[in-house]
């Protein structure tokens, strides 16, 4: 008997198993290869959204909390995790300079928004008007992450790898059973794999693909995140990864030349050296209606729960959320009500009915 099994290795897998860790929890991860969105991540954590100038969904909270998180990760696994790199707005009009100036004078965005217009002296990227800097952004290398800690559990014999197989899952009041694996609760964090678990697939997770390329530019040399249209992202040794498209009907990881056109498209509205594209890669992020993650418990089955819906904010998003589930499940603590799946109940109900 463990306390928990986890379903899934993505993001909000890691940061359950890592939540229980370190309060001495036993547990069990069934996981395959299936959802990659945590894999193609461009891993940033930046709090602010650069098209309209606002800030993220309790960013300051999320992040105080991750940042933390990853400093622990990273001396457990002896791998560096956390790199801390500028993230720059490319304004495109002094319109957008002044957009800049009045997001600035709201308290919630004044400490992540630097008052210094950033001009631009790299002579292979067209920015005339300068940059915006947000403050406190790096990126989180989640290949690594997923590797490593794979690794670890596999060490540990926590890790089965297969697909999960619900005709093989028992419920019972006080314990679940799977394959001879017995657990007093467990956690469903599967990503888009949700629409699947026909425990919790009521739940209006969307899900949206999205792309990335890696390019390699040795003239670029930039070593900050540029944002404009797209992002490019300095990966180390002349890569560059550049992302992201948003496409809401396909709902597989399989690349497209449609989405690579539209990333070189936007592009080359301000790169200006040549470069070439040395991988393509794609995955469906697990996106809500309402843009909040999907935590807690199933309406009817005690001992069932989901962590998921993170969406492109997974990184700041993960052990905020892992953190949540874990205090309403153990310490009695109520979830944020933003975040509680009870706010989709009557969808259950309509689905049961």
């Amino acid at each position: 008997m463990v306390n928990y099994v986890i379903v899934g290795l993505g993001l909000a897998g890691i940061s359950f198993c890592e939540t229980l860790e370190q309060n001495n929890k036993t547990f069990k991860v069934i996981a395959d290869s299936s959802q990659t969105s945590s894999v193609v991540a461009g891993g940033l954590y930046n709090p602010v959204i650069l098209k309209r100038f606002t800030l993220a969904w309790n960013a300051k909270h999320q992040l105080d909390i991750a940042l933390p998180f990853y400093k622990t990760l990273e001396k457990k696994l002896q791998v560096q995790l956390d790199y801390k790199i500028p993230v720059l707005r490319r304004f495109a009009s002094v319109e957008e300079q002044n957009m800049w100036f009045e997001a600035m004078d709201k308290p919630s965005l004044s400490y992540f928004l630097s008052p210094k217009i950033i001009q631009n002296k790299n002579a292979n990227i067209d920015a005339n008007f300068g940059y915006g800097e947000v403050l406190h952004t790096g990126r989180i290398d989640t290949k690594e992450l997923l590797s490593t800690y794979k690794n670890y559990l596999i060490s540990k014999n926590a890790l089965l790898q297969e697909t999960f197989n619900f005709n093989a899952l028992t419920i019972e009041d006080d314990c679940i059973n799977y394959k001879g694996i017995k657990a007093e609760k467990i956690i469903f964090a599967t990503g888009f794999g949700l629409k699947n678990n026909p425990y919790f697939n009521y739940l209006p997770l969307n899900g949206t693909k999205g792309e990335l390329l890696t390019i390699k530019a040795p003239d670029l040399k930039e070593e900050r995140v540029i944002k404009s249209s797209v992002f490019i992202i300095p990966m180390g040794n002349n890569l560059y990864r550049i992302g992201a498209t948003y496409n809401r009907d396909d709902k597989t990881n399989n690349t497209s030349q449609a989405a690579k056109e539209e990333l070189l498209t936007k592009l080359h509205t301000f790169l200006k050296c040549n470069y070439e594209v040395v991988d393509h890669k794609a995955g469906v992020r697990p996106t809500v209606a309402d843009r909040k993650p999907l935590v807690g418990e199933h309406p009817k089955h005690k001992n069932i729960f989901v962590l998921n819906g993170f969406g492109s904010r997974g990184v700041m998003a993960g052990p905020y959320a892992a953190q949540q589930l874990y205090n309403f499940i153990e310490n009695n603590k109520p979830l944020a009500a933003e975040i509680d799946c009870k706010r989709f109940v009557k969808r259950y109900l309509i689905s049961v009915s």
